[in-house]
């Protein structure tokens, strides 16, 4: 798979491709990532590819030709989706999706906005990981990276790894446990050392459940909610102890942090 990265940061997300999983799959010949320098399709000694906005405003705008001429000289794989708020979602079946393909191309967007028209006539699409404000799309382009290059086939090794991660069903991923099996008074369940496969397998199923009601119901009223064989489950299985939610204080048995004041 190619995937191409417009920026005026290459060295950035070039690095960030370049290392662990990202790095190896480059390496081995799964994934071909290419980042290419939007200042390249400068013409002037500063390499400037912005400008201030018609109209008046706050901040500068990345302006249509240089982006163009880059665009027009590399011949990235489509579609080119720009990183901003006005696309759609990034989500694990988007991921799928794109990993599926045969390559796309990601155009990070800097300063206070891309000249509209580059919307309208140099990319393909818009795609946004989120309802919150960057600096630049670069680290947006990361995250596409990653959740998109983990899933093309062999990048992983182990393809069951992608099957039951979190959101691979619509769920949460179940606790995982690691040696030692006691830590600090705190047990890891009996049943993951039972050497049960079909045991284990159900109280997996059972906390991911437990753990997505907890955490994110809105992703079990995405999926219409509980069927009547889970809710059994449910009602079988006992949730192990959920960890707090962000912004809830410390988890429990860690004492706060010490006040600076």
């Amino acid at each position: 798979m190619r995937i191409d990265v417009l920026t005026i940061f290459p060295d950035l997300v070039d690095g960030f491709a370049g290392a662990s999983l990202l790095g190896r799959a480059r390496r081995a010949g799964l994934l071909d990532v290419r980042v290419h320098d939007l200042r390249a399709g400068t013409d002037d000694p500063h390499r400037s590819v912005d400008d201030a906005p018609f109209g008046g405003g706050a901040g500068m705008v990345l302006r249509a030709e240089p982006l163009a001429r880059v665009v027009e000289a590399v011949e990235p794989p489509r579609p080119l989706l720009l990183l901003g708020p006005g696309g759609r979602r990034l989500d694990q079946p988007l991921a799928r999706e794109l990993a599926a393909g045969e390559g796309f191309s990601l155009l990070c967007g800097r300063y206070e906005d891309v000249d509209h028209r580059v919307r309208t006539q140099v990319v393909d699409g818009e795609l946004s990981i989120g309802d919150y404000v960057l600096a630049g799309g670069e680290v947006a382009a990361m995250v596409v990276l990653e959740a998109v290059g983990r899933l093309v086939p062999g990048v992983m090794g182990n393809e069951a790894s992608a099957e039951e991660e979190s959101f691979a069903d619509g769920l949460l991923e179940y606790p995982q446990y690691t040696r030692p099996a006691s830590w600090r008074g705190h047990e890891v369940p009996e049943v993951l050392r039972s050497g049960d496969h079909a045991r284990i397998a159900r109280w997996r199923r059972a906390q991911a459940l437990h753990r997505t009601r907890a955490l994110r119901p809105d992703l079990l009223a995405a999926r219409g909610g509980l069927s009547p064989e889970e809710e059994d489950l449910l009602a079988d299985v006992a949730p192990v102890d959920q960890p707090p939610a962000a912004g809830a204080g410390p988890a429990p048995g860690f004492p706060p942090a010490a006040d600076d004041g």
